[in-house]
């Protein structure tokens, strides 16, 4: 069980990642300036953690996946093709971001139960990092949508 949940979790990661970038590349207009670099410490952060999802994965005596097709059947993030811009763009961050959240608790209680502490605390320190972002985007949002 945690095995899967961390496969899931890193291809979800990954693919929120991706999404994330692309938002960081192709955002526009007057408010360019204030969420490029904030979008840009977002996407380095979910990217800091993949290797380590990756390893930990490695470490449950299981092959970690590695190739986008794989991803694409284990990801729980949905796919962006489309340019968008605020607020759409952060409305899509918050639900792929609670999805984040959501995974990361699963494999947490996951990691608990095979009292595999150490992936325990790595994965309690994403979730406070992806709560951080959550609240910071909600707050955006507010300001977004008023």
């Amino acid at each position: 069980m945690l095995t899967d949940d961390l496969k899931t979790l890193l291809a979800s990661s990954f693919s929120f990642y991706l999404k994330t970038a692309n938002y960081h590349w192709n955002i526009e207009g007057s408010s360019f300036i204030e969420y490029h670099p904030w979008l840009g410490e977002l996407y380095s952060g979910v990217s800091d953690s993949v290797d380590q999802i990756a390893e930990y994965i490695r470490a449950t005596q299981a092959y970690a996946p590695a190739s986008l097709a794989r991803f694409q059947e284990l990801t729980q993030i949905t796919d962006q093709i489309d340019i968008v811009q605020p607020p759409r763009m952060f409305q899509q961050l918050l639900v792929d971001n609670q999805r984040m959240i959501d995974l990361f608790n699963q494999a947490f209680a996951s990691a608990t139960a095979a009292n595999q502490q150490g992936i325990a605390n790595f994965l309690a320190e994403r979730i406070d990092f992806h709560q951080k972002y959550a609240w910071q985007i909600r707050s955006t949002l507010k300001t977004l949508e008023a």
